[in-house]
């Protein structure tokens, strides 16, 4: 115990902290802290020093006027309440030692480094970093979950909607994700349970909503698919489709849009339960061999409508059935065991951990400072690890931060 005191002498003990505030206004709302035998509830500012106070103005401010506790590193003035009675003091200096406060300077004092600690990231214990980063990883399924609930609510609670909606945007990758998604929600779901039986209508259905049949084609492909789409358009009403634009500038022709929607309708045709079927599969086998799809025949030997190409089988490759898993179908097991008021919490670990490491700049980066991505498990959490904490200063919230700072 710290034994706290305020600056006058009194005892000080907290009740509840309160709600943090991110935004304008005091540092903690509703805190409730006990002052000597007094039990106050109200607002906490913290600040370098008290007469920080002065300088931003707080003494004008409405907002401060509920300030139960002004905590502070170094105490240089008295502050008062507009009834002229001092708002109670904690003094941090008093609690902290001289060398902690040095190695807290020297961890945020780093403006060049790629992140603060990076000079010392190596030397954390692999067990305790690993451990972190199994916390990392369920925060980050948690911060997914959330898409998938704004999903469910807007499907009616129907699952296997919001795995069509989820697939949809996954298969659209970062350049169309968020155009693949609005087609999926363009769509009712029960469209889709309707034309896929037949490969080639499931494909009129989704080329049509998205656009792409507008143009003037003389191919027969062409004109037969947009032929279909006519009559789908009329027959469900798809009048007046929002449905965000394509890009295929930038993309590896396999990542063409044409192509991820031959390969989803494929999907679709083939497993007319796909929800029942990935919920029930657990290894990793299972799930390539429910995801081994491919285009239709004529994109065998075509990137896009006009132009042939030479042939080529463009199956789903095992990269992009593992990134299904990442950003989809563990995201939606999780949910839906949450839903269902289960854990499988340990089938997850045991799954992502099997999953090879993803490759970008984050997980480069933080294998230079120590060779720890092994499997998606820690591609994941560091990336979580390096947009939430590193890059918004969070050190002190961070398990990293918090043992360099106790070394």
């Amino acid at each position: 115990m710290l034994n706290l005191k305020t600056e006058s002498g009194e005892s000080l003990s907290v009740v509840s902290l309160g709600e943090h505030n991110l935004n304008s206004g005091p540092d903690f709302f509703n805190s409730q802290l006990l002052i000597g035998n007094q039990l106050w509830a109200g607002n906490v500012e913290i600040h370098v020093k008290s007469s920080d106070w002065f300088l931003h103005n707080h003494e004008n401010d409405k907002a401060y006027d509920n300030v139960i506790l002004h905590v502070v590193w170094e105490h240089d003035t008295e502050v008062f309440r507009k009834d002229n009675t001092v708002i109670p003091i904690l003094q941090l200096k008093s609690y902290i030692s001289e060398s902690v406060f040095n190695k807290y300077k020297q961890l945020f004092n780093s403006k060049d480094r790629w992140i603060n600690c990076e000079n010392d990231f190596a030397s954390i214990d692999g067990f305790l970093l690993n451990n972190w980063l199994e916390r990392l990883y369920f925060e980050r399924l948690e911060e997914k979950s959330n898409l998938i609930e704004q999903l469910l609510e807007t499907s009616k609670n129907d699952w296997e909607a919001v795995l069509f909606k989820m697939l949809s945007k996954t298969f659209g990758l970062k350049v169309n994700g968020d155009a693949f998604l609005s087609l999926a929600q363009s769509l009712d779901f029960s469209v889709v349970r309707k034309t896929q039986s037949t490969q080639k209508t499931l494909e009129a259905l989704l080329f049509g909503q998205t656009g792409l049949l507008n143009d003037d084609i003389q191919n027969s492909y062409f004109l037969n698919l947009k032929k279909d789409y006519q009559f789908l358009k009329q027959k469900f009403n798809l009048e007046n489709a929002q449905v965000l634009q394509l890009q295929f500038f930038r993309l590896r022709p396999n990542n063409f849009p044409t192509i991820r929607l031959s390969q989803l309708s494929n999907l679709y045709h083939k497993h007319q339960n796909l929800f029942s079927k990935l919920i029930e599969s657990k290894s990793l086998n299972e799930f390539y061999e429910l995801f081994k799809v491919e285009t239709s025949e004529f994109w065998e030997n075509h990137y896009t409508f006009q132009k042939e190409s030479k042939k080529s089988k463009k199956v789903l490759s095992k990269s992009f059935i593992d990134l299904l898993l990442i950003n989809t179908i563990i995201p939606v097991k999780f949910s839906y065991a949450i839903h269902q008021g289960k854990s499988i919490n340990d089938d997850i670990l045991e799954l992502i951990a099997k999953i090879k490491s993803e490759k970008n700049s984050i997980i480069d980066s933080f294998n230079n400072l120590k060779p720890i991505s092994k499997s998606a498990l820690q591609s994941q959490s560091l990336i979580q690890l390096k947009n939430h904490y590193c890059d918004k200063n969070k050190c002190l919230q961070c398990v990293v931060g918090n043992t360099l700072l106790g070394k």
